[in-house]
This record gives structure tokens, sequence and C-alpha cells, in this order.
């Protein structure tokens, strides 16, 4: 099984890189552009059948380690 973990910072939590980004595109002439949030994902193959199963290890595995749940948020997207 594959999952992708999608980890960007909570609403509120200031985002310096996103707004260098939305910066810069704002410089390279994209004034459409207003605020930017940046963020990572993550792949991961899973040796598991079992969906249930498997988001309950991917939620510990971003608990324990791929976010910091004190600043950032995660969401996890299974692929059978």
């Amino acid at each position: 099984m594959k999952a992708r973990v999608f980890v960007t910072l909570k609403n509120g939590v200031l985002d310096p890189q996103g707004k260098a980004i939305g910066h810069a595109l704002n410089n390279l002439g994209f004034a459409s552009v207003g605020e930017v949030r940046q963020g990572k994902v993550i792949d991961i193959e899973l040796d598991e059948k079992d969906e249930a199963r498997a988001k309950a290890r991917l939620k510990e595995m971003c608990e324990k380690l791929l976010a910091n749940t004190i600043i950032e948020k995660y969401e996890i997207e299974l692929k059978p």
C-alpha cells in the first residue's frame, strides 16, 4: 500500500518561507498571487493490506517524527 502525507504549518503560524515565495512570485510579475503557504509531501510504501491499520501506523509516524504537531498539521492519503 502506498501513502502520501502532506505536512503544512497550522493556520496562524508564521510561514517565512511561504512569504518569501509569495514576494518572489510577485517580483516575477505574478501580481495576482496572494498569500502563499508552503509545506512538504512525504511518500511512503507500507507492507500493509488493512487500510485502518495502515492509517493508524501512519498517524503514529506523523505524531512521532514526520510532523511537529505543535505548529504543523498533517493529512494522510492512502493509495491501495
